[in-house]
């Protein structure tokens, strides 16, 4: 299974944007996509912006993840 994680963009250069994942912050290749801007909201897979998404899919996105953190937890 492949999970691709949603992600703000912070800065863009060069084909490269800086994103902020829950905090966590990395470069990833945004040359799939046409048009990304800061603050804009991707889904990352393997260090590539993958697709442009919208910030209830990323409030969505966090929810289940909130979610599976908490069922593993309790393992």
């Amino acid at each position: 299974m492949c999970v691709g994680l949603p992600a703000r963009v912070v800065r863009i250069s060069k084909g490269t944007a800086l994103v902020d994942a829950s905090g966590a912050k990395r470069n990833v290749s945004a040359e799939l996509l046409d048009s990304v801007e800061p603050g804009d909201y991707v889904m990352v897979h393997a260090g590539i912006a993958i697709a442009k998404i919208t910030s209830d899919d990323n409030n969505e996105a966090d929810a289940v993840m909130d979610k599976l953190e908490g069922a593993a937890a309790t393992i």
